[in-house]
């Protein structure tokens, strides 16, 4: 089944916005099509995140203007909450990014806000599935990708990776294997 029935209105609208004439760092950039995929999805009301992506519009217009220039898309809103630990979360994400390229930053930003959604964040973020969440972290935090050794769903992992950095154990079990609740961190997001 497919998640998304828009499905080809997300691809048309991917493609429209990767055929725009953009700043050359933007073309350059491997995560242009990850960010483009995100606008799709808040185009289509796919996700929780709010209209601009959780970012504040001083960083939001430029993010536009470079990566995707030419006319705004009418971005939904959705239902995310404010979360006490943003800031916290986007630290995290900062500590483990590449240093390639300023989309880092914004995506910094852009993940941790989507960890406040209740789904997958995949689909909290509104992108089209696992595959591009997986991608965004290989890129963007290529550190925190390589410590998710046994592919546990992201947000499970971000935020068991920052409880334990904070000292802050709340699995009742001493290591995942051991857990009852494994099928529900590690099991298909699909």
């Amino acid at each position: 089944m497919n998640p998304h029935p828009t499905g080809d209105t997300r691809a048309l609208l991917v493609a429209e916005l990767l055929g725009r004439p953009a700043d050359a760092h933007a073309v350059a950039d491997p995560l242009r099509p990850i960010l483009a995929s995100l606008f799709a999805g808040r185009a289509l009301a796919q996700g929780q995140m709010s209209a601009t992506l959780g970012l504040p519009v001083t960083d939001l217009l430029p993010l536009w203007d470079a990566y995707f220039p030419g006319p705004p898309l009418h971005l939904n809103s959705g239902s995310i909450d404010d979360m006490p630990e943003l800031s916290d979360l986007v630290g995290l994400l900062l500590q483990y990014r590449a240093g390639q390229r300023e989309s880092e930053l914004w995506l910094a930003h852009i993940v941790a806000w989507g960890c406040a959604g209740r789904d997958h964040l995949w689909q909290d973020l509104g992108l089209a599935n696992r595959g591009e969440l997986s991608a965004l972290m290989q890129t963007a935090f290529p550190g925190l990708s390589a410590l998710n050794t046994s592919d546990m769903k992201w947000k499970k992992f971000i935020y068991r990776h920052y409880c334990s950095t904070e000292g802050i154990y709340v699995c009742p079990a001493p290591s995942c294997s051991q857990c009852t609740d494994f099928d529900k961190c590690h099991a298909p997001e699909e």
